[in-house]
């Protein structure tokens, strides 16, 4: 049988929020769900433990419409960085380590914070398997009982969703935020697989865009990190196979080269300068090993003339990675130049701070008025062509 964790903490403080009404901010309680079942289909984290996810039900209007947001946190490359995850206290390789995260932004039950989704069955995807949801590999590594196994537990999630009510769902949302706006890029067309022909199905990454384009050095040195990756994973099998069968699979991973082959309806939510694609792939220790550049991407404030250049030069290039999503109507975009990383989890800039707004526009109420149809959303900031913070 599945089973449900409260941490014990967080149910005291509500009960003594109804018993006693304390005057403190009391938030909902999420459980977080484990998927015993799922350790005999071998999906399982990398430590073998079970998958997770945290439901809140939806009401009135939203009661039979889902949105599953997938959780973020990188990836695994080596047996050892992967190994390491497993000690992790944030739970990102094995659901025993894992505790409850609030519900926030897009994922908030409150209507003035989230206007569009608030009322939704709102899922919290728990990631635990450093692929975004894309390995596949049998073996268990026997040095250190690794399990690369993360689309088994895309697909073990899903259908236990499915059997709680999202098979009878009118419409559903796949999201998530860097590695799980990745993931739900990668998976977008798998999960559209799981409905009806009648339900709505559309995927809303966020952060999850990472591009390849030239780093300080004029090389590609992240290009290396994601090879591993799918090699380490075995997720080749798990990228879309129109992308697969004419490059190199690592270059799949790349979402420039994967959603042309995405045929569900995709909505893009990111910064042109994503503070993690700017340390990582832009001047990671590889390709600034002096540290020049470290001055800069850490104070904005600090930059000199041709630095912010450097900056203007990475903005053309990834907006020119996010144009191979197409000119089809049912694909848009929100590409502002908050110096950020992750806004949809962030209540501030999902529907909040001016300064994340595009022509007025928040990007919830963006994402609503494209999931809806009322108006082709294709918005990029030209108004700001530097990175600020907001």
């Amino acid at each position: 049988m599945d089973r449900v964790r409260t941490p014990k903490l967080r149910t005291y403080i509500a009960i003594l929020c109804v018993i006693l009404f304390l005057n403190i901010e009391c938030s909902e309680e999420v459980d977080i769900t484990i998927i015993e079942s799922a350790v005999s289909k071998g999906a399982v984290c990398l430590d073998g433990s079970p998958p997770a996810y945290q439901l809140d039900r939806g009401f009135g209007d939203g009661v039979n419409n889902w949105l599953v947001h997938i959780q973020g946190g990188g990836w695994c490359h080596t047996v050892d960085d992967c190994a390491y995850r497993k000690t992790m206290d944030n739970g990102l390789g094995s659901s025993k380590l894992m505790q409850v995260m609030d519900f926030y932004g897009i994922l908030s039950n409150k209507q003035d914070q989230n206007p569009h989704f608030y009322n939704w069955n709102r899922v919290y995807m728990r990631y635990c398997d450093g692929s975004s949801f894309t390995g596949d590999v049998e073996e268990v590594d026997p040095g250190t009982n690794l399990h690369f196994r993360g689309a088994r537990i895309f697909n073990a999630i899903v259908e236990e969703l499915m059997r709680v009510g999202m098979y009878d769902a009118q419409n559903a949302i796949l999201s998530g935020c860097s590695a799980g706006g990745l993931a739900s890029i990668l998976n977008c067309d798998k999960f559209h697989g799981f409905f009806k022909s009648g339900t709505r199905v559309k995927c809303v990454p966020d952060a999850g865009y990472f591009a390849h384009v030239k780093d300080y050095s004029g090389g590609y040195h992240f290009e290396q990190y994601y090879d591993k990756v799918v090699t380490l994973h075995g997720s080749a099998k798990n990228l879309p196979s129109g992308c697969t069968s004419s490059m190199n699979p690592g270059l799949c991973f790349y979402p420039q080269y994967s959603v042309p082959y995405i045929q569900t309806p995709i909505f893009i939510l990111n910064s042109a300068y994503d503070t993690w694609q700017i340390y990582n792939i832009l001047a990671s220790y590889e390709a600034d090993p002096s540290g020049s550049f470290t001055k800069c991407k850490t104070a904005l404030n600090e930059c000199s003339t041709s630095e912010l250049q450097r900056f203007k030069d990475f903005r053309s290039e990834f907006l020119g990675a996010v144009s191979a999503i197409g000119n089809s109507s049912s694909k848009g975009m929100f590409i502002n130049t908050c110096y950020t990383h992750c806004q949809s989890e962030d209540q501030s800039t999902w529907f909040g701070k001016p300064t994340s707004k595009l022509y007025d526009k928040t990007m919830a109420e963006a994402v609503g008025d494209w999931f809806y149809e009322k108006y082709d959303w294709r918005m990029i900031d030209n108004e700001n062509v530097l990175p600020h913070y907001c």
